[in-house]
């Protein structure tokens, strides 16, 4: 028995070592620029080419024959068996603590080859046990296409063929439980199925540096409410439960609060008017808003997570939008803790949407016979910066301006900033949001989870510029008479741009903070990504600059 136990853990030990990467490295390869999270030997292919790409799953077959064949030698089959889920769970979950900085392990497929080829050899299992499985593997991979798919049927097979024998019960249960071990290791893969963005085998991946007119981008985004957690088919399937009252709502919250980052969508066919083709992939940690309010370390954790999921899939810049853009301090502890892959929270573009559709809002207003000199405008959530930066620009054109935000000391200190600018303007501080009545014009731009503006703050006639992601102005503030609501910060990328999700920007459209993301992309310019509270002028004019030269649009 206790030769057994050491057999099992030198099969652990064995399937632990990363033997291609240190081979590959002592070659000279650069293996941290293979993405685990794409697909496995073909991509190590495209990045390597054939041969390292043969050395290095040669060693991994190596590791799981040698395991089972160690094992083997004990005569006794059930911990031959043992010791194949052992080596597999070594190659999948190493130790930490030894190896701490290298990159993500593979899928495992090749070490369960290497496991199949050592219980025949070694421990003489059938070659029904032993070879059906890999008949089914590659039955499920040209009918299916994906890897993961073929797997967990080969695996599957395995486990069933090994119920079916006479083999013990330890082997049984050994077998099945290297089923539940792919199965959670694949668990993404599989969820990217139900999608529809898992690449098949022999379809393009797209990676960074890869191909001069493909640029890669990823942009992090979340559900802004939970009918939204339904739009990915990996988690519809809870709707009906919830419905019937099986499942409760606040269950799902805590569910997804438990989740990792994960590839949600993609945005294809943006083609900038050099030809350059931005493919982009949306990543989600489904937290709904109110969870960054309340649990901000957690939100940070799941952004930088999302932030090395980018990296590994390939994008050379990660985007955060929504909630996302204000966690970490603005981004900066997620770029600090995530180095290698350009972080941005989308506020310099976001800015320079919003600097050239104020003058064309005012244009319009003052076309309608509207007198802005006699005008009293109102700026909500202007103790931020893309607010304030409104009520700036906005204060020379207006008679008065109403500051609305939740720090009355910060609103003071801005509020003189712009009385000093615009002697002779009225401007006006408070924390009460009803005080917007009296505006003609209302610009808006909280990060607010809810919509703070309702008919009762509005009188007919105003013109409300909604800069909230989600929404500041509730739907039914437009039923109130002569209300003219206008989205900010809404642009469409040029070529014909097609979402595997609804972003709710409307077809063809995608938020500033995304458009930036893109264009960083397309430019390769990551010193101009936003980060922080402060905003450089000159990166605001560099992203409306590029974005004209590139065919993006700013849609009013």
């Amino acid at each position: 028995m206790f030769l057994a136990l050491v057999l099992l853990a030198l099969a652990y030990g064995v399937g632990s070592l990363p033997l291609g990467y240190w081979l590959l490295t002592r070659l000279g390869f650069n293996v941290r620029a293979v993405s685990a999270s794409n697909l496995g030997v073909e991509n190590v292919v495209r990045r390597l080419g054939f041969g390292p790409a043969a050395l290095s799953s040669a060693l991994d077959v190596t590791k799981g024959f040698l395991a089972v064949l160690m094992a083997s030698s004990l005569g006794v089959r059930e911990v031959a068996v043992l010791a194949g889920v052992a080596a597999f769970a070594g190659h999948l979950f190493p130790p930490r603590f030894l190896f701490p900085h290298l990159p993500p392990r593979g899928r495992g497929n090749l070490v369960l080859l290497g496991v199949l080829a050592g219980l025949y050899v070694g421990a003489g299992l059938s070659l029904w046990i032993t070879l059906l499985p890999l008949v089914v593997w590659a039955a499920a991979l040209g009918l299916s296409g994906f890897v993961a798919v073929a797997t967990i049927a080969g695996l599957g097979t395995f486990a069933l063929a090994v119920t079916l024998s006479s083999l013990g019960a330890g082997a049984k249960i050994a077998a099945w439980a290297l089923v539940l071990l792919s199965a959670w290791r694949l668990k993404e893969n599989v969820g990217r199925v139900l999608d529809g963005t898992e690449p098949r085998v022999g379809e393009d991946v797209p990676m960074a540096g890869k191909n001069p007119d493909q640029v890669v981008a990823a942009f992090m985004i979340h559900p802004m409410t939970i009918d939204d957690f339904w739009q990915s088919k990996r988690f519809s399937w809870m709707k009906p439960l919830v419905d019937r009252g099986v499942l409760t709502e606040r269950s799902v919250r805590t569910f997804a609060a438990q989740l990792r980052p994960m590839k949600m969508g993609e945005l294809r066919g943006i083609r900038t008017t050099d030809g350059k083709e931005i493919r982009t992939y949306l990543l989600s940690s489904p937290l709904l808003p109110d969870v960054f309010r309340d649990e901000p370390e957690l939100a940070v954790k799941r952004a930088v997570e999302g932030a090395r999921l980018a990296h590994e899939l390939g994008a050379s810049v990660f985007g955060l939008g929504a909630f996302w853009s204000v966690v970490g301090n603005k981004g900066e502890d997620v770029q600090a803790a995530v180095p290698e892959i350009a972080v941005t929270n989308g506020g310099a573009y976001t800015s320079g949407t919003i600097k050239a559709a104020i003058p064309t809002i005012l244009e319009h207003f003052a076309r309608e016979g509207r007198d802005l000199t006699h005008s009293t405008a109102a700026v909500v959530g202007a103790n931020g910066v893309v607010a304030f930066g409104i009520a700036r620009t906005i204060a020379p054109q207006v008679s008065r301006v109403i500051m609305v935000g939740r720090d009355l000391e910060r609103l003071e200190r801005s509020a003189s900033t712009l009385r000093r600018a615009n002697p002779g303007r009225e401007i006006v501080t408070t924390t009460d949001v009803a005080r917007v009545r009296d505006a003609d014009l209302i610009f808006t731009a909280t990060s607010d989870p809810n919509p703070v503006i309702f008919p009762e703050h509005v009188k007919p006639g105003t013109w409300i510029f909604d800069e909230g992601r989600p929404a500041d102005v509730h739907e039914t503030v437009a039923l109130v008479p002569g209300v003219r609501v206008i989205p900010g910060g809404v642009v469409r990328p040029p070529g014909d741009m097609k979402a595997s999700l609804n972003i709710h920007f409307g077809e063809g459209a995608v938020p500033a903070c995304l458009a930036e993301t893109l264009i960083i992309a397309a430019t390769g310019e990551y010193d101009r990504k936003s980060l922080g509270a402060q905003t450089k002028t000159e990166n605001i004019n560099f992203f409306v600059e590029q974005a004209a030269k590139l065919g993006f649009e700013v849609l009013d």
